[in-house]
């Protein structure tokens, strides 16, 4: 996909209704649970920052959401991924499209990201 975009809105806009309601429920739910978070296109994706640091980063696919919270958010994860028959790789985990979004999981996982980021601070 080339950069035809500047930011989320218009990232968003450029898939199917049935692709944009899953990428904003997880946009909506991302920013409901952490407050203060940057939004900014990074990879040609959209991505939040917390405290100045990458947290994690999406995007849309023909069947899946592409989530990537990191290598420690996806290597942490491993298990639960396995659990759910999710596809992932050392960097990205796939949430099916025909499927509801995994939000208990983002949660968790937003939360593990939060944590590595105040650690590698102190």
């Amino acid at each position: 996909m080339k950069n035809t975009f500047k930011n989320i809105d218009e990232y968003i806009l450029l898939f199917p209704v049935e692709v944009q309601e899953k990428l904003i429920e997880l946009r909506v739910f991302i920013n409901s649970q952490v407050p203060h978070l940057e939004e900014y296109i990074g990879y040609q994706m959209p991505a939040f920052r917390y405290k100045g640091k990458p947290l994690v980063y999406f995007a849309g696919y023909k069947r899946h959401i592409g989530f990537y919270p990191g290598a420690g958010g996806i290597k942490n994860f491993e298990k639960d991924f396995e659990k759910r028959n999710y596809k992932f790789s050392k960097g990205a985990v796939q949430f099916p499209l025909d499927e509801e979004n995994p939000l208990d999981l983002v949660h968790e996982i937003l939360l593990f990201r939060i944590k590595e980021i105040e650690q590698k601070k102190s």
